[in-house]
């Protein structure tokens, strides 16, 4: 069911509900309708503030060094395709936060894809993808995507280290918020490792006396619940012991001496719900309950408790499936008490149907495979093939299901979310029951939005790359008539245009919605229309996603189930193996059969060495970099030169790493006198003109036997003038990733490369498939390496309204 049917649904049924009087007889009528306002705080809240979404669809689970993560993005506005979205923001970050890669890569009719190249060297360990959009830093950062990700190293089979599990904690969540004196309450509870991984507790409730007032033991995933009516007076506390035999002791919450707490009972197609009460004077006599799904209003009833109606029945069978908010108010408005329960229906999930229209297994065999689409579907579908034997598969991972239908819309971190929708039995529902008590819904505050207080709005909502900034007079003045003009020049493809961005009266200018990829040399001046001063200083904004800092991941870096040691020892095996092969394919050497040269013109990185390297460091063994005529979008020389150097070792926090060749550091020199990590680690690499890297031992200096990296910084007149652009500045603007296309060889063709081994374990990948409209298909073709016997396919898939669907299979 879509959010059309939705609004139809809250219209129909609040107008079904006053019409029968059911409202009317639960309660009271005031003057100033609360109805009304909740109306219109939440109508404003959904038209001003749109949820956007992300969600990312991964070849695998885990990784290995040297190889490389591919990934299709889902990127949803208000549950439906966010048409208008251009920016996807993707970032690897390792366990301490730390960002080791990240991208911006250009979205299109609610999709995008792109990929994370791991180098040889990466440090084995657990890491995260975090993704976004700009707007979706306007919110609560709980709600970004995130994704656990394993990289372990193929030559010493490490898969990092992972934090001691010993210790634990308990946290306890009474039903609606609170206990209360006298009132029954059910009380959920989640008990977590170190590492944030759901274990197994048992133990028993006490009071003040150490008298036994109820037992608690987990049900699922570290959850369970336990019935408790306080008495006045008392306190609380819970006794436990871990599965590993360590006891401890957790304070219950205070119980509060009076108020309202909501009790529910989730029965399918009907939502039952009790108002529970202790202590309160008349101000609380009269309450209304409101019920929310997806920022929409589906339920309201006023409760007259002095009357005795404190309860009543939510009819749900309408309803899509997802997260229902209950939230029972006082008649100022404020929020009392608060409960989600998920409604779950027989849900509208897209179906598939995958046959082989030829299926080979043997060693370099081609294969085709038949995706049959609902008829008429429109939209993002993507698709992975890996090898069933040797690439494990977390079968209650999150994924395009859990996470549109659940994840996304919840406070914290929950364990094997696809669990959840394995079946529709009581056992599943009752666990899911526990997961809703366990976890928040905080996507608005009603307190706040009821007294007018909504997000700031701190960042656009982006369609392009945006250049921004304020223009100055030489003197500090701001400039409020005139312009800044643009010549901007794409060396990817050689492009170019010319823009003008009007200043503003706060000396503001803003060059908005472009699309370029890689690097753009923007040209630049600023001009006054009065032409009062000569001379204006312009100055650009830094964007958000230029800054390097490390962010406390929300969710637990958790270990991932444990493996096979025989599947894991055969898959970096291979992982090795492929990337021998890798290398051979990069460093083959290709001959012509005639060649004859009779002048040789030096390469640009022979003049720049011979403009800026003297002395020992112009010669030597090893590697140059002319950065000259480059444009990296790298952090700085560390980043840049990781994976593009054999043997040189690169690890740690990019700003401040550690380096390794041959068992010890090399040396550092910048502008050829000997300095360290940290110094060179902050220049700019638009600064940066010339980086040798020479392999051990270097005779340029002292502690060279381990090599040595040095880095020139650039001289006047070294970027290329461009003859349109004189008398202009110059920055450099990072556009677009350039996403590798992904490889598939076609063995149908004969190519020398052909001769060496396929070790490949993502046989196919494809982020979004073309579908056939005229039979509603669509087809993949790929061939098998040299050993894979058993292929797993993955497809998840989003249609043009925001259903999602998901088909694995196994051949």
């Amino acid at each position: 069911m879509q959010r059309t049917s939705l609004r139809k649904f809250r219209a129909l049924f609040i107008a079904g509900l006053l019409a029968t009087g059911v409202a009317g007889a639960l309660g009271f009528t005031r003057p100033d309708d609360w109805t009304e306002r909740i109306l219109k705080a939440l109508e404003k809240f959904t038209n001003d503030y749109p949820q956007e979404k992300v969600y990312l669809h991964f070849d695998r689970d885990y990784y290995a060094a040297g190889e490389t993560i591919w990934y299709s993005a889902y990127i949803t506005l208000n549950e439906q395709p966010a048409l208008g979205a251009r920016n996807l923001y993707a970032e690897l970050r390792d366990a301490k936060g730390a960002i080791v890669q990240k991208q911006l890569v250009v979205a299109y009719q609610g999709g995008a894809a792109g990929e994370f190249t791991l180098p040889e060297n990466m440090k084995p360990g657990l890491y995260q993808v975090r993704a976004y959009t700009a707007w979706m830093l306007n919110f609560d950062s709980s709600f970004l995507f995130y994704k656990n990700i394993q990289i372990m190293d193929p030559k010493s089979g490490k898969t990092g280290e992972t934090a001691a599990t010993r210790d634990f904690s308990v946290q306890f969540f009474p039903e609606g918020g609170d206990l209360i004196n006298d009132v029954s309450s059910l009380v959920a509870f989640k008990a977590i490792d170190a590492n944030g991984y759901p274990i197994k507790v048992a133990g028993a409730v006490r009071d003040s006396k150490d008298k036994q007032v109820g037992v608690i033991e987990t049900v699922h995933d570290g959850m369970g619940s336990f019935e408790l009516k306080p008495e006045a007076g008392e306190s609380y506390k819970v006794v436990v012991q871990s599965a590993t035999g360590q006891q401890k002791t957790f304070n219950l919450p205070t119980v509060k001496p009076k108020g309202v707490a909501l009790k529910v009972y989730n029965r399918g197609a009907r939502v039952f719900f009790l108002a529970g009460f202790s202590g309160i004077d008349t101000s609380l006599n009269k309450l209304m309950l409101v019920a929310q799904m997806q920022n929409q209003v589906v339920y309201k009833a006023n409760l007259n408790i002095a009357e005795g109606q404190v309860s009543g029945l939510i009819p749900v069978a309408e309803l899509p499936t997802g997260i229902l908010q209950l939230t029972l108010f006082d008649t100022n408005g404020n929020p009392l008490s608060e409960r989600i329960v998920y409604v779950r229906q027989k849900t509208e999930l897209l179906d598939f149907m995958l046959d082989p229209n030829e299926l080979n297994k043997a060693p370099r065999g081609r294969t085709e495979l038949v995706l049959q689409v609902p008829d008429s579907m429109r939209g993002r579908i993507s698709v992975s093939v890996t090898d069933a034997d040797q690439v494990a598969q977390d079968p209650y991972a999150n994924n395009i299901i859990s996470n549109t239908l659940l994840t996304s819309d919840i406070h914290g971190y929950v364990h094997n979310p696809y669990w959840y929708f394995r079946n529709n039995s009581d056992t599943t529902n009752a666990a899911l029951d526990l997961v809703m008590l366990t976890n928040g819904w905080r996507r608005f505050s009603w307190k706040e939005i009821l007294h007018d207080k909504y997000p700031q709005l701190t960042y656009p909502y982006e369609q392009g790359i945006n250049i921004t900034g304020t223009a100055r007079t030489a003197g500090g003045q701001l400039v409020t008539d005139g312009q800044v003009s643009f010549l901007i020049r794409i060396p990817v493809d050689s492009s170019s245009a010319f823009a003008s961005a009007p200043v503003n009266p706060q000396g503001k200018f803003a060059l908005t919605n472009m699309l370029f990829s890689d690097t753009a040399n923007v040209y630049f001046q600023g001009n006054m229309t009065n032409k009062k001063w000569k001379d204006v200083d312009v100055k650009f904004d830094r964007h958000f996603f230029d800054v390097y800092n490390s962010v406390k991941t929300p969710v637990p870096l958790l270990p991932p189930p444990p493996m096979d040691n025989r599947v894991l020892k055969n898959y970096l095996a291979t992982v090795n193996e492929g990337i021998g092969v890798n290398k051979m394919i990069n460093n083959r050497t290709i001959y012509l059969k005639e060649v004859n040269i009779n002048a040789r013109k030096p390469a640009p990185s022979e003049t720049t060495e011979k403009r800026y390297a003297s002395g020992m460091f112009s010669g030597g063994d090893g590697y140059t970099f002319d950065l000259t005529e480059e444009n990296p979008t790298s952090f700085n020389v560390f980043q840049y030169l990781q994976s593009r150097v054999p043997g040189l070792q690169i690890g740690g926090d990019i700003s401040n790493p550690t380096l390794s060749w041959r068992g010890g550091a090399p040396g550092i020199y910048l502008d050829q006198m000997p300095v360290d990590v940290s110094m060179v680690s902050t220049i700019p690499m638009s600064d940066v003109a010339l980086i040798k890297v020479f392999r051990p031992p270097f005779m340029g200096g002292m502690g060279g036997g381990n090599g040595a990296i040095a880095i020139w910084t650039r001289r006047g007149g070294d970027y290329k003038g461009d003859p349109n652009a004189k008398g202009m500045e110059l920055v450099k603007k990072g556009g677009y990733k350039i996403i590798k296309e992904f490889y598939s060889p076609d063995y149908a063709v004969k190519k020398a490369v052909h001769s060496l081994p396929d070790k490949r374990l993502t046989l196919y990948w494809n982020a979004s498939l073309r579908i056939d409209t005229t039979n509603n298909t669509t087809r993949f073709t790929f061939y098998n390496n040299d050993f894979t016997k058993n292929y797993r396919v993955v497809v998840e898939a989003m249609d043009q309204f925001g259903r999602v669907g998901r088909l694995e299979k196994t051949f």
